[in-house]
């Protein structure tokens, strides 16, 4: 699966969100997701909405998926 169809399928699944995602072999991949939608919730809740968006595709054509989820405050500060 192309890194590109995963950022599309994580962006339709969680509103005003913008997710990059990379990878080797694209059996690994790399994601880093950005979202209002994460305020106020822990790592694992924030991982699970992403999966969430990725339903079954989990574990199949994605066989490990490395997450950075942030809200937009803290997407920002970490570019500073």
């Amino acid at each position: 699966m192309e890194p590109k169809e995963i950022a599309q399928l994580i962006e339709a699944h969680l509103p005003e969100c913008t997710a990059e995602v990379c990878s080797d072999d694209l059996t690994h991949y790399e994601a880093t997701v950005v979202s209002p939608v994460f305020e106020s919730k822990r790592a694992l809740q924030r991982h699970q909405l992403i999966y969430g968006a990725l339903g079954e595709r989990m574990g199949r054509e994605i066989h490990a998926l490395s997450i950075q989820a942030f809200t937009p405050a803290e997407w920002s500060a970490r570019q500073r």
